[in-house]
């Protein structure tokens, strides 16, 4: 049998207009500590997002996702987190924030390939 192990995963939503509550799924982030894996895809609907906001920011919606998947490959890309192991860089995206891109709740699984799963979870719940 296969080994697996515990996973978390929370869904980047985007929220063009706080004051209004809409959102929609535009990328997820995975963290397995037993691998020691953190890594986020996204993908972002124009169209949805100018349905919600007609005058939304594409372009800086685009550059925050970017960020999300950057902070979690590290190295330069990850800015003041590139220091810090996956388990902190995924706390810090998942922390709570009032920001047009936003982490859902953290949910979790057994995986046998956290790198699978980042597919996988995109395809079922952001695509």
């Amino acid at each position: 049998m296969t080994k697996r192990d515990v996973f978390e995963y929370a869904l980047v939503r985007v929220v063009p207009r706080m004051e209004r509550g809409e959102c929609f799924n535009a990328g997820v982030i995975v963290y397995c500590r037993g691998r020691s894996y953190v890594a986020a895809r996204t993908h972002l609907d124009e169209g949805k997002l100018l349905a919600l906001d007609p005058k939304a920011d594409v372009a800086g919606v685009r550059a925050a996702l970017r960020a999300v998947e950057g902070v979690c490959t590290g190295g330069e890309q990850a800015g003041q987190a590139a220091g810090d192991d996956p388990g902190r860089r995924f706390r810090w995206l998942i922390a709570p924030r009032s920001t047009v891109v936003q982490p859902g709740p953290v949910h979790t699984g057994l995986t046998a390939d956290p790198a699978a799963e980042v597919e996988r979870l995109l395809n079922l719940l952001v695509r």
